[in-house]
Parts: C-alpha cells; structure tokens; sequence
C-alpha cells in the first residue's frame, strides 16, 4: 500500500474522501502519489466507480490516468459505462432522491469543474452529486473507444439550456476530436432540425470546427466546408438565437459576402441579431456599410450600439463620424462607453481630434474607462500621457497583468531619454 492508500477515519482511502468531495486537484494529487483508483472497497465498488456516480468529470479525468483502456477489464469498463448512463438516464436529482429516500426538496447550486466547466451540485438527504453523468458517459466512451452515436452526442449536448454546462461542452469536444467525413456530415445535418436548441448546438460543433482548423488532418477542407455552410444557413434561419449564432460565426471567417449579409440583416427586429452585424463588416467599408453603422450607433439596444461603436472608431472618421464618436462617449449606457474608448485607444494613428476625446474620458468616474483613454493617448505618442496614467488610479483587482497598463513603459521607452 502507497502513501496515497493511507486509510482515513472511516477506513476507506483518502482517495474516496476527494471524490466524494469532488474534489478533482486533491484527486490528482492522490493519484500522482499512487493512490490506486481501481482498489476494490469493501462494498465491492473503487474509488473510480464512485467518481462516476459522483457525477464529476474532473474527478474522473483525474482517476482514470492514461492507461485505463488498457489497465481496465472488460467487464470493469462495462460497468463504468453502465453506471454513468443509468445516472444520467434517471437524472442525478431523480436518482439521489431514490438512493436516499428523502421527499423533501433538493438544494442545486452551480459548481465549477476545472478551469472552463460548470455543472449543477444536487444536495438532498446528507448526500451531493452533480449533474455532469453525460459528460461523465461521453468521457469514458471516448476513453475505451466506444464510438457513440452522433444523434445521442447531440441529444446530451442539448439536454441542459446552460451554454456552459459541462455535458455541452463534453459533447462538443468529441464531435470536434472525430476527424471522419462521416461524422462532420451527421453533426453538420442537424442544422436542418426543427428543435432550435440541436440547430443552436450545431452553430457550435461548425465554430469549434473553424477554431480548430489548424489541428486538423485536412484544415483547408474543413474551413471551406464550414464557410459554405454557414453561407447557406443563414438566409433560411428562422430562429433569432440560432441566428445569432450563425452570424457570430460567418464573423470569424472571410467567407464571401459578408458585407451583404450585414446589411440585410442590419435592420432585424432582435437586438441579439443586430448585435452581431456590425462583426461583419470588413474594410474598407461601402457607403452603405457606413451608413448602416451609424444607424446601429443610434440603436436603441446598448450592446448594439457598443458593437457599431466598436467598428466605426476604428474608421478614419470624418465630421458626422466625430460627432457620433463623441455622442458615444456620453453614453448612458457605461458598456457603450467603454467599448468606444478601447477600440478608439487601438489605434495609433488618427486625427488631433481623436485624442481630444480620450483626454476627455479622463475625467470619468470608472477606472477601466480612464485606463482605455490613457493607453490611447500612450500610443499616440501624445505627450499627456504620464498624466493620463497618474489620473487612473490604483488598479482594482484582476488589472495587475493587463497589457494596457504597459503602455506608458512603452511611452517612456520611446520618448524619454537618459
């Protein structure tokens, strides 16, 4: 028995005090020190099958190790596989409430999984669980190589409206990690599907295809393909999130026709599709595209006015450009503001009027919004820049390593001499 095997108070390993806490660092650190995750309890289970039914991917990830398609029985790893669908199937409070006996209501809470993951943590009767079984069940499908249908990936990537729940994202990372033709084109088809949440999930599966393009065996192919279907998935999409979506993403590509496409949708009746226009754009930009711009900066959305802002300060601006500049920067709504300010601060270059306005900014109450001004006026070369920053402030937590903040490091380094 190792170190990591040492027993606690109630004879089990340590190794089973981490998983019933979902407690994915502490595991991975049992592990790494040899705590075994396949000892068999006395109850006959081990402490990776009670991961499992703890409903923690990290957990598992952490206990199953590198090895576990080889180390792992063929029977172990059908009862692993069985045990994640039948929690998943029931439903973790289903299940807990059964286990337990307990009639009373169940306490949900949102828990963190790692760095990028969040599932819900279900509480009843003295016991807790969380609800990630399906990413859970994918991950060990994908780890004993069992191929899962694309139709049940898409189903549990579905199941919860939460965009960041970790089933999602599971599900999301093993449609993305099957490089077969067969499978692109299965996940790709559910874009035809009445259910607007499998067209929504799909929007995702194309973008984490574009993202990923430069890890793929055929990356020229896959982008051509994505480009082609979002162009032809836009014009008949009813649905105005779903929409959104593919207008996000025809944002990160340079497929043809994108300025068209903003312009016809410039003037959609949902905020969250309007939001999105603006992305489309690419310079230079048409008359038309201008005027578009300067009627999504008088939108009466403000994250639509935040999204033109962000296009049209970055445009060599001409009087009519200038006064709308300057009417955004008063704002009432601060995101508007602040989003104005930085992409004004982008840019090096521009006219004396430009940096009129950042100077203005100065004399604002947030901080991020003075911190934006300072590093425009910083990389302008403007001489008002050592005030600028003293004008900011002490940073709030979370500033210490932005990059705006070297900017009069910067200033220095290029202006002042010995």
């Amino acid at each position: 028995m190792t170190d990591g095997d040492a027993a606690g108070a109630d004879g089990l390993p340590a190794l089973c005090a981490a998983v019933a806490a979902h407690d994915f660092a502490a595991a991975e650190a049992l592990v790494g020190v040899g705590a075994d995750p396949d000892r068999v309890l006395p109850d006959g289970s081990t402490p990776l099958l009670r991961a499992v039914e703890s409903g923690s991917p990290a957990v598992v990830r952490a206990l199953l190790r590198d090895d576990a398609r080889l180390r792992l029985p063929e029977a172990e790893r059908a009862r692993l596989l069985e045990t994640a669908r039948r929690w998943y199937e029931e439903g973790a409070q289903a299940r807990l409430r059964r286990l337990t006996g307990e009639a009373g209501p169940a306490h949900t809470a949102w828990a963190g999984e790692a760095e990028y993951e969040g599932v819900p943590e279900v509480v009843l009767g003295g016991r807790s669980v969380r609800a990630g079984h399906g990413a859970v069940l994918t991950l060990l499908e994908w780890e004993f190589r069992v191929l899962a249908p694309v139709a049940e990936l898409v189903a549990r990537g579905v199941r919860f409206p939460e965009e960041d729940h970790v089933d999602r994202n599971a599900s999301l990372q093993v449609l993305n990690s099957r490089r077969s033709a067969h499978t692109w084109a299965e996940a790709a088809a559910f874009r035809h599907d009445r259910d607007p949440r499998r067209r929504a999930f799909t929007v995702d599966v194309v973008r984490q295809q574009l993202f990923s393009r430069g890890h793929t065996a055929h990356p020229g192919w896959y982008e051509k393909e994505c480009k082609r279907i979002l162009v032809e998935w836009e014009p008949g999409e009813s649905d105005a999130e779903v929409l959104g979506g593919v207008l996000g993403a025809l944002a990160e590509t340079d497929a043809p026709g994108l300025d068209d496409i903003g312009l016809r949708r410039a003037a959609h009746p949902d905020p969250g599709v309007r939001r999105r226009v603006p992305g489309l754009f690419r310079p230079p930009l048409s008359p038309d595209v201008r005027r578009a711009l300067r009627d999504l900066c008088r939108d009466g959305d403000g994250a639509v006015r935040a999204s033109a802002a962000e296009v049209l300060a970055g445009e060599e601006p001409g009087q009519e450009h200038r006064e709308l500049l300057s009417d955004l920067l008063r704002d009432p709504d601060p995101e508007v503001v602040r989003r104005t300010v930085r992409a004004l601060g982008r840019a090096a270059d521009g006219p004396p009027e430009t940096a009129e306005l950042l100077v203005r900014c100065l004399d604002s109450e947030d901080q991020d919004i003075r911190l934006s001004a300072a590093y425009g006026l910083a990389v302008r070369d403007d001489p008002r820049t050592p005030g600028a920053y003293a004008r900011i402030g002490p940073l709030r937590p979370g500033y210490e390593h932005d990059p705006r903040m070297d900017g009069l490091w910067r200033w220095r380094h290029r202006n002042e001499t010995d």
